[in-house]
């Protein structure tokens, strides 16, 4: 999972940029409204709806756009789309498994964009079952190492979180990446808040049981794949079982 979420940290960053900030935004008031369709407008009673809400913060989305997608969501104001999850198999450059997680209200457009964007990027699609049996279904959460004037270290994380549920923490430069089975997920993120351990971002994800080495070039096409894919409306998430050394993604970078 290091590699995917290292790639991820970078983009969250880039993603500050105004260019890309309107479809990040968009995406995430697309998770709050389904949130609160799914589990209820409370977040202190829906813990999926609490985690969406608070992604959505840090990524500075207004507080009125928010409350407006909780009401949609719930009923409390009309407007909210019916949304269905799709999700994608494929295979992008050197082999690397994809899982393409799509939420839409228009299934034929969502096929059409993701096929689109893999034909034209070096991807193929491929049968269902496919891909999904070389990921699990696991609760990640990225904790940020410098918060608020102090350094959260490895140890500070483990402490806080294994008895909760954590199986693994990864170092990944700037953040950890605490993993644990999806269901202990809210109990890992509920452990870091009380020992006062803030965290980017907690959702449940699907991590690779086994991950391709990228080269520079390898990992360059991967990354306009998965850009491309990322720019449609209806694409929420794209997983894949890469990983990148850290020398490559400084020669990316630069």
């Amino acid at each position: 999972m290091s590699g995917h979420s290292k790639w991820a940290t970078t983009k969250h960053k880039k993603a500050v940029v105004d260019a890309r900030r309107g479809k990040m935004f968009a995406k995430l008031i697309k998770n709050i409204e389904v949130a609160a369709r799914m589990g209820g407008g409370d977040p202190g009673g829906n813990p999926t709806l609490y985690d969406a809400i608070q992604k959505a913060k840090k990524s500075s989305v207004p507080n009125d756009n928010i409350d407006r997608a909780v009401k949609r969501g719930s009923g409390a104001e009309a407007g909210g789309a019916d949304y269905t999850t799709i999700m994608y198999e494929g295979y992008g450059p050197a082999g690397v498994a994809m899982l393409i997680e799509c939420l839409t209200d228009n299934k034929n457009r969502a096929a059409m964009e993701v096929r689109t964007a893999m034909t034209r990027n070096g991807g193929s699609l491929a049968d269902p079952g496919s891909v999904s049996f070389l990921f699990n279904r696991k609760g990640v959460v990225i904790v940020p190492q410098q918060q608020e004037g102090k350094t959260v270290s490895e140890d500070d994380v483990l402490e806080a979180a294994l008895d909760a549920g954590a199986e693994d923490v990864n170092d990944l430069g700037e953040s950890f990446e605490v993993v644990s089975e999806a269901t202990d997920l809210v109990a890992v993120r509920t452990a870091l808040q009380a020992a006062g351990i803030d965290y980017d971002s907690a959702e449940a994800e699907f991590v690779p049981d086994m991950q391709v080495q990228l080269d520079k070039d390898n990992a360059a096409k991967l990354f306009r794949l998965i850009e491309a894919l990322e720019d449609s409306d209806d694409v929420q998430n794209v997983f894949a079982n890469f990983d990148v050394s850290d020398e490559v993604m400084a020669e990316l970078d630069a």
